[in-house]
């Protein structure tokens, strides 16, 4: 069992590695491998707009000059995906921003390439903007019919220089609580199997309200 989870912090190192890696060590020990893929030092390209995802229904983006045609290879693969940003002018970084409009119109417009995989996003703050970047990083799960992961309080934890997340108790009880409840819902999803039908998802009624 798989779980990816995107530091979208150009610190690769920072505080939002930090909460991921309290995430990834908790899931370890009830059996799930957690992989860091540091995005946030890395050139992650805006959609286009140009809509051959859509028309060429091959799971690619038509952008092929970064990573995120690997990345969403894996994230069909994987049993989880876990989303972290710093706070970056209240909102996450450009970097994971770009990388969720990107790789949420291929999911969607192919599918829902990720349907009824497991979801979290986890924010690394030091004052404002963390339930702001923290609603918008859900959103990437909740338009391809994932299922977001709660914790014992908002994913986020608190502090400005490398490491100082460390010192917010609650902060980091929140991610262990968050992975036991992560770890808890893939191994439901695995033993379900084919003994539970699963529901059509389909996407058929599309309403523009251009007269």
């Amino acid at each position: 069992m798989l779980v990816l989870a995107f530091n979208g912090s150009p610190r690769p190192r920072g505080n939002t590695h930090r909460l991921l890696t309290t995430v990834a060590d908790e899931m370890g020990r009830h059996g799930i491998t957690t992989e860091i893929i540091d995005l946030g030092s890395q050139t992650v390209n805006g959609c286009s707009g140009c809509g051959a995802c859509r028309r060429r229904q091959d799971g690619r983006c038509a952008i092929d000059g970064d990573p995120l045609n690997q990345w969403l290879a894996r994230m069909q693969a994987a049993d989880g995906i876990i989303l972290g940003s710093p706070v970056y002018c209240a909102g996450p970084t450009a970097q994971i921003k770009a990388f969720i409009d990107r790789a949420a119109m291929v999911a969607c417009v192919n599918g829902d390439l990720f349907r009824r995989k497991v979801g979290a996003a986890v924010v690394a703050v030091r004052r404002a903007g963390a339930v702001h970047t923290f609603d918008t990083l859900n959103h990437f799960f909740t338009i391809g019919q994932m299922f977001v992961v709660g914790s014992s309080y908002w994913n986020m934890g608190f502090g400005r220089e490398a490491g100082e997340v460390s010192q917010d108790g609650e902060g980091l009880q929140t991610m262990v609580n968050l992975a036991r409840n992560m770890a808890w819902l893939i191994k439901c999803i695995r033993l379900a199997g084919d003994q539970v039908d699963i529901p059509p998802g389909r996407r058929e009624v599309v309403t523009s309200f251009i007269r």
